[in-house]
């Protein structure tokens, strides 16, 4: 089976790009149920990397948003603000049917005009000065308290264990859906951008900045999910393989295995975890076994790394932890549910724990 059976393939014919992906827990059965019947049940709140100072030429702003997607919150605070959505900073994208809380910084000249933000369904919460404009990835994580409604009867025990699983194992480290967009369509638009069907004047102005790099990042994206299904399925989620990049826990620093031995110790301890491709033109690539893999995930795809350069300045390329450890996790069964709380590292998904928990197909609210 190759990583891209099962998946939907785009109008124009090309290799699909999004996999069916499997479970680390799939033999343990679900708690079933619906999340984000109500924005309330699904609440985040960002865990920043650093406070403002109080001083500096930026206003960092706790903002609390019900329902309201991250676009729609720039293009409010712009226009609110009097300011391009360019000099708005935010740390990281926040889901839409949802309560979540986060910083957002905007310039320090805009300081008497703050109340205007307030709105139905954004609130300012507290602000601060600060040097820096906010950018992308400057948190620690993300903290999650999450209402799963109309469970089984045994909600309670089916979850124990699969949370006992998952942070044995680790979760995944999957992209979520939300990811690529309403039926794929932002992955779609990225496949035509990067194959030349499309060009960035097709977008409108507006949002020509922001879906522009959301839509060609929702390519990596979908590649990466595609090498992580295949060491899922084939048990290699936390095997160490040799030619795999090694990712250092606590400082993010990256290696080539050559001793599988000594590093599977290392990765068993939490020292250390193997890596996917996010690839681009500046990725470390792995070697060997590990390579080859991710070699032939990208050649069925249809695209090469060439494709990739013509956006090098919005897609040098990286690498992704394939597995994480979720943090703070506990679990109480309500007169209305499930309620899970837990803590991800930045960019990684609770819908992906959530749906090793419920094991159903999620919709918000259906």
């Amino acid at each position: 089976m190759t990583p891209f059976d099962s998946a939907v393939s785009d109008d124009h014919g090309d290799p699909p790009l999004a996999a069916s992906l499997p479970q680390l827990t799939a033999s343990l059965p679900g708690v079933g149920g619906r999340i984000k019947v109500e924005p309330e049940d699904f609440v985040v709140e960002e865990l920043p990397a650093y406070q403002p100072t109080g001083a500096g030429e930026h206003l960092f702003l706790w903002i609390e948003k019900r329902d309201v997607s991250a676009d729609a919150l720039l293009s409010h605070i712009a226009r609110r603000l009097g300011i391009a959505r360019g000099d708005i900073g935010m740390a990281g994208l926040k889901d839409r049917r949802a309560v979540t809380r986060q910083y957002v910084s905007v310039p320090a000249s805009v300081e008497a005009r703050l109340p205007e933000v307030d709105a139905d369904n954004v609130r300012v919460l507290s602000s601060a000065r600060h040097g820096n404009k906010l950018r992308t990835g400057h948190l620690r994580g993300n903290r999650f308290d999450v209402l799963i409604r109309d469970v089984v009867d045994d909600a309670g025990p089916r979850a124990e264990s699969i949370i006992a699983a998952l942070s044995n194992h680790g979760l995944p480290n999957y992209y979520g859906d939300q990811r690529f967009g309403h039926g794929g369509e932002t992955l779609r638009l990225g496949l035509d951008l990067l194959t030349g069907r499309r060009q960035e004047r097709d977008i409108p102005r507006p949002q020509r900045r922001f879906l522009l790099r959301l839509a060609l990042s929702s390519v990596q994206s979908s590649l990466f999910n595609a090498v992580l299904a295949e060491r899922v399925r084939t048990n290699q989620l936390t095997t160490v393989l040799i030619g795999d990049v090694l990712q250092v826990v606590a400082s993010g620093g990256q290696f080539v295995c050559v001793d599988p031995v000594t590093d599977q110790a290392r990765c068993q301890q939490r020292e250390v975890v193997p890596t996917g491709p996010i690839f681009g033109p500046k990725m470390r690539a792995a070697q060997e076994a590990a390579g080859e893999l991710e070699q032939r995930v990208l050649a069925t795809s249809g695209l090469t790394v060439t494709d990739f350069a013509r956006y090098r300045k919005l897609l040098p390329g990286t690498r992704r932890a394939l597995a994480v450890w979720p943090d703070e996790l506990s679990l109480a069964v309500e007169p209305t549910g499930l309620r899970v709380r837990f803590a991800l590292p930045p960019g990684s998904y609770a819908t992906v724990l959530l749906g090793e928990s419920m094991k159903v197909e999620l919709q918000e609210g259906a």
